[in-house]
């Protein structure tokens, strides 16, 4: 179990893309969710403040920890204000934190 705990002050999704490669807290609200299923490491994506294509940042929970969650992530988060916590990385462009336990995520 991670401890994410961390009295980092939160970000915005949209300020998120100045801070690749550090540990921060991002909140927006789930716009739009898709489990692929079919895809390799079956990623849920959850995309905060506009849908896919035009998100502006994204919590990606792969295949292997959904059992994690207590419901299925896409359900239990999708149109929910949250928080992340994590590593803000870069996937084509967009901001995204992988989000590899529960904890991680609050919903606001």
């Amino acid at each position: 179990m991670f401890c994410y705990t961390q009295d980092l002050k939160p970000i915005t999704a949209e300020e998120a893309a100045k801070y690749f490669g550090q540990s921060k807290t991002v909140c927006g609200k789930v716009a739009s969710t898709k489990y692929a299923e079919k895809s390799k490491k079956q990623p849920t994506f959850l995309n905060l403040n506009r849908p896919h294509p035009n998100q502006v940042f994204t919590i990606v929970i792969w295949g292997s920890d959904r059992g994690k969650f207590e419901k299925p992530p896409e359900i239990l988060y999708d149109g929910k204000d949250v928080c992340v916590t994590g590593l803000i990385v870069e996937h084509k462009g967009i901001p995204q934190i992988v989000a590899r336990d529960p904890g991680q995520i609050t919903i606001k």
